[in-house]
Protein backbone atom coordinates (compact mmCIF):
# COMPACT_ATOMS: atom_id res chain seq x y z
CA UNK A 1 0.00 0.00 0.00
CA UNK A 2 1.42 3.35 -0.92
CA UNK A 3 0.21 6.88 -0.42
CA UNK A 4 1.76 8.45 -3.49
CA UNK A 5 0.52 6.95 -6.73
CA UNK A 6 2.79 9.24 -8.74
CA UNK A 7 5.83 7.51 -7.30
CA UNK A 8 6.96 4.85 -9.75
CA UNK A 9 7.12 1.68 -7.68
CA UNK A 10 5.82 -1.40 -9.43
CA UNK A 11 5.51 -4.47 -7.27
CA UNK A 12 3.34 -6.13 -9.90
CA UNK A 13 6.39 -7.69 -11.53
CA UNK A 14 6.68 -10.13 -8.64
CA UNK A 15 3.00 -10.96 -8.53
CA UNK A 16 2.19 -8.64 -5.63
CA UNK A 17 -1.05 -6.77 -5.44
CA UNK A 18 -0.61 -3.00 -5.08
CA UNK A 19 -3.26 -0.65 -3.79
CA UNK A 20 -2.75 3.10 -4.03
CA UNK A 21 -4.10 5.38 -1.33
CA UNK A 22 -4.17 9.09 -1.80
CA UNK A 23 -4.39 11.81 0.75
CA UNK A 24 -6.06 14.98 -0.40
CA UNK A 25 -5.48 18.61 0.26
CA UNK A 26 -2.78 19.19 2.83
CA UNK A 27 -2.59 15.58 4.05
CA UNK A 28 0.96 14.36 4.50
CA UNK A 29 0.31 10.89 5.87
CA UNK A 30 -1.97 7.90 5.89
CA UNK A 31 -4.42 7.27 8.69
CA UNK A 32 -5.64 3.97 10.09
CA UNK A 33 -9.14 4.27 8.64
CA UNK A 34 -7.66 4.69 5.15
CA UNK A 35 -5.58 1.55 5.61
CA UNK A 36 -8.53 -0.37 7.06
CA UNK A 37 -10.75 0.53 4.09
CA UNK A 38 -8.03 -0.44 1.63
CA UNK A 39 -7.31 -3.78 3.34
CA UNK A 40 -10.97 -4.73 2.96
CA UNK A 41 -10.56 -4.34 -0.82
CA UNK A 42 -7.47 -6.56 -1.03
CA UNK A 43 -7.55 -10.32 -1.27
CA UNK A 44 -5.01 -10.97 1.48
CA UNK A 45 -4.25 -14.63 2.06
CA UNK A 46 -3.30 -16.13 5.41
CA UNK A 47 0.37 -15.71 6.34
CA UNK A 48 0.81 -12.81 3.92
CA UNK A 49 2.84 -9.72 4.59
CA UNK A 50 1.16 -6.38 4.08
CA UNK A 51 3.59 -3.52 3.58
CA UNK A 52 2.36 0.00 4.06
CA UNK A 53 4.59 2.72 2.66
CA UNK A 54 3.70 5.92 4.45
CA UNK A 55 5.85 8.27 2.43
CA UNK A 56 6.50 11.88 3.09
CA UNK A 57 8.96 13.07 5.63
CA UNK A 58 10.35 11.57 8.82
CA UNK A 59 8.02 13.59 11.05
CA UNK A 60 4.38 13.35 10.09
CA UNK A 61 4.07 9.58 9.36
CA UNK A 62 5.64 8.67 12.70
CA UNK A 63 2.76 10.13 14.67
CA UNK A 64 0.04 7.86 13.33
CA UNK A 65 -0.60 4.25 14.30
CA UNK A 66 -1.78 2.39 11.21
CA UNK A 67 -2.31 -0.91 12.99
CA UNK A 68 1.04 -2.27 11.88
CA UNK A 69 2.61 -5.05 13.91
CA UNK A 70 6.14 -3.89 13.06
CA UNK A 71 7.38 -0.50 11.94
CA UNK A 72 10.41 -0.05 9.71
CA UNK A 73 12.19 3.19 8.95
CA UNK A 74 14.35 3.33 5.82
CA UNK A 75 17.23 5.78 5.71
CA UNK A 76 19.68 6.22 2.90
CA UNK A 77 23.43 6.51 3.36
CA UNK A 78 23.16 9.80 1.45
CA UNK A 79 20.99 11.37 4.17
CA UNK A 80 23.69 11.71 6.81
CA UNK A 81 24.22 10.59 10.39
CA UNK A 82 22.06 13.29 11.99
CA UNK A 83 18.63 12.09 10.85
CA UNK A 84 17.84 9.95 13.94
CA UNK A 85 18.46 12.86 16.29
CA UNK A 86 16.90 15.44 13.97
CA UNK A 87 13.71 13.35 13.51
CA UNK A 88 13.61 11.19 16.66
CA UNK A 89 9.91 10.25 16.59
CA UNK A 90 10.26 8.06 13.51
CA UNK A 91 13.23 6.19 14.93
CA UNK A 92 11.70 5.94 18.40
CA UNK A 93 8.51 4.37 17.05
CA UNK A 94 10.28 1.89 14.74
CA UNK A 95 11.33 -1.70 15.34
CA UNK A 96 13.78 -1.86 12.45
CA UNK A 97 16.04 0.63 10.71
CA UNK A 98 17.06 -0.21 7.17
CA UNK A 99 20.15 1.65 6.04
CA UNK A 100 19.86 1.58 2.27
CA UNK A 101 22.29 2.42 -0.53
CA UNK A 102 25.31 0.87 1.18
CA UNK A 103 26.79 0.34 -2.28
CA UNK A 104 27.46 4.10 -2.30
CA UNK A 105 29.62 4.03 0.85
CA UNK A 106 32.95 4.19 -1.07
CA UNK A 107 31.81 7.52 -2.52
CA UNK A 108 30.35 9.11 0.62
CA UNK A 109 31.73 10.66 3.76
CA UNK A 110 29.41 8.94 6.24
CA UNK A 111 30.12 6.92 9.35
CA UNK A 112 27.54 4.10 9.47
CA UNK A 113 28.46 3.22 13.05
CA UNK A 114 27.82 6.84 14.11
CA UNK A 115 24.47 6.75 12.30
CA UNK A 116 23.56 3.60 14.27
CA UNK A 117 24.84 5.13 17.51
CA UNK A 118 22.63 8.19 16.97
CA UNK A 119 19.64 5.98 16.24
CA UNK A 120 20.29 3.90 19.37
CA UNK A 121 20.31 7.09 21.46
CA UNK A 122 16.70 7.51 20.41
CA UNK A 123 15.76 3.81 20.42
CA UNK A 124 18.23 1.33 21.91
CA UNK A 125 16.10 -1.61 20.70
CA UNK A 126 16.34 -0.86 16.97
CA UNK A 127 17.44 -3.73 14.78
CA UNK A 128 19.53 -2.67 11.78
CA UNK A 129 19.82 -4.01 8.25
CA UNK A 130 22.39 -2.58 5.86
CA UNK A 131 21.13 -3.01 2.31
CA UNK A 132 21.71 -2.16 -1.27
CA UNK A 133 18.37 -2.62 -2.97
CA UNK A 134 19.97 -2.19 -6.40
CA UNK A 135 22.88 -4.58 -5.82
CA UNK A 136 21.08 -7.03 -3.53
CA UNK A 137 23.58 -6.71 -0.67
CA UNK A 138 22.04 -7.57 2.69
CA UNK A 139 18.72 -8.60 1.19
CA UNK A 140 18.92 -12.23 2.33
CA UNK A 141 19.11 -11.16 5.99
CA UNK A 142 16.16 -8.79 5.46
CA UNK A 143 14.10 -11.52 3.77
CA UNK A 144 14.94 -13.90 6.62
CA UNK A 145 13.75 -11.34 9.16
CA UNK A 146 10.49 -10.95 7.24
CA UNK A 147 9.96 -14.72 7.16
CA UNK A 148 10.73 -15.16 10.87
CA UNK A 149 8.56 -12.26 11.97
CA UNK A 150 5.69 -13.33 9.74
CA UNK A 151 5.64 -16.64 11.63
CA UNK A 152 5.62 -14.83 14.98
CA UNK A 153 2.77 -12.55 13.96
CA UNK A 154 0.60 -15.02 12.03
Amino acid sequence: MEKNKNKRTDFGYCGSEVFWLETTGKGCHLESDMVYDAVKKLNIKDHSILMIENVGNLVCPSMFDLGESKRVVVISTTEGVDKPTKYPDMFHSSDVCIINKIDLLPYLDIDIELLKENARKVNPNLQFFELSATKGEGMNAWYQWLRENNKLIS
